[in-house]
């Protein structure tokens, strides 16, 4: 790390393979598309590299990697405002890994997924997937627990909302009446 830090190239080529794999998963998770996570795991690892210089502190690497990787996200979300039907899905593991739920829940949940900004699907994946604590998503966000608690709540609240009235009677796959 500390010579990765001081511009060692093949230092930083360790540490990227070290965290690039795991950096994707979480995109892809965060994203639902193949080619997005891509995008945005590149622009977090050159994000890291040329900010590498300024992490002061050596064991948050982690939760500062994350941090640049959901800005990353965002960024991707910006450019790629809506899903369009030619897209790659990446396997999804529904939240709380029910092997009975049937592709129809599974198709509800990442419909309702896809319906949530990015600071709420951030939350859910470190959460749900990660399995990271809120306090430990507040430090590795750099967020007050405050706001980690509450985009939590809303996350999972909007969740449970876009998912009831895709369920209402009357609403096509789409979601539209």
């Amino acid at each position: 790390m500390i010579r990765a830090q001081r511009g060692d190239e093949d230092a930083f080529t360790t540490l990227a393979y070290r965290v690039g794999g795991r950096l994707l998963e979480i995109a892809q998770r965060i994203l639902r598309d193949v080619d997005l996570a891509e995008d945005a795991t590149q622009q977090a690892i050159i994000g890291i590299w040329q900010q590498l210089p300024q992490l002061r502190d050596p064991a948050k690497f982690d939760g500062w990697a994350y941090r640049i990787l959901v800005n990353a996200c965002r960024t991707q979300l910006r450019r790629e405002r809506r899903w369009t039907p030619g897209m790659r899905l990446v396997p999804v593991e529904p939240i709380g890994t029910d092997p009975s739920l049937s592709v129809a829940d599974r198709d509800q949940l990442e419909r309702a997924f896809r319906r949530l900004p990015i600071e709420h699907r951030s939350i859910l994946v470190m959460q749900h997937y990660l399995g990271l604590t809120l306090e430990e998503i507040a430090d590795q966000l750099g967020l007050p627990l405050g706001t980690a608690r509450s985009r939590s709540h809303y996350a999972k609240r909007n969740l449970r909302a876009a998912i009831e009235a895709d369920a209402r009677p009357g609403r096509d796959r789409q979601g539209t009446a």
